[in-house]
């Protein structure tokens, strides 16, 4: 799959899907890859294993449908053609309390898909704050994605990465000291390069 990416709906309301799914590309690859914020992504993006998907959905019900349509996609799809996907709601969940509740809700899916153990469902969030940060904490960055997303993660390639990478343990706090380094200044300046690698992608939409 050269490009894993499903625009579903052309464009919304608000941002089309094109460029959704453009500057959440450009974001893996400018920050999470560029910033070394998870040594696992660079692989997966690098084999075009990493499965976009953009969800035109406007409540929580719709989306969990799709997230359910997605979880089993990707249990049903060989790991070397799509190992883990991105799925990006931008028009539900955008505030962020609303999107931590629901995301009991996808580890309840996931249970009753009997895919317990097998996926699991991480999460990205522009408004993304750690418990006891005040919302201009720059370590929240580490989890500031463009838009709200689920990312669906295969258990065992995480297990694998992870014995892989002999301090994965270390990662987070390492992630913490990157940004602090970094400044909001820098970590504005990655968000400029990340916004206009996705604007030279999708043209401007």
């Amino acid at each position: 799959m050269a490009d894993s990416s499903d625009t579903r709906d052309a464009s919304t309301d608000g941002v089309p899907a094109e460029r959704a799914i453009a500057e959440t590309r450009a974001w893996v690859r400018r920050a999470v890859i560029g910033l070394n914020l998870c040594p696992f992504a660079r692989a997966v993006d690098a084999k075009d294993q990493i499965r976009y998907v953009f969800s035109d959905a406007t409540d929580p019900e719709t989306l969990l449908a799709t997230l359910v349509v997605e979880l089993q996609r990707l249990a049903d799809t060989d790991p070397q053609v799509v190992d883990t996907t991105m799925l990006i709601h931008p028009r539900v969940l955008t505030d962020f309390e609303d999107f931590n509740d629901f995301l009991e809700l996808a580890d309840a899916a996931t249970e009753d898909l009997d895919l317990d153990g097998i996926l699991q469902v991480a999460s990205f969030h522009p408004r993304f704050q750690f418990a006891d940060t005040e919302p201009d904490d720059i370590t929240n960055a580490t989890n500031r994605s463009p838009y709200p997303t689920l990312h669906l993660l295969r258990e065992e390639s995480v297990d694998r990465a992870v014995a892989a990478f002999p301090e994965a343990e270390a990662i987070f706090e390492r992630n913490m000291e990157t940004l602090e380094k970094l400044g909001a200044e820098g970590w504005a300046e990655v968000r400029k390069r990340w916004e206009d690698d996705a604007a030279a992608e999708s043209g401007g939409a």
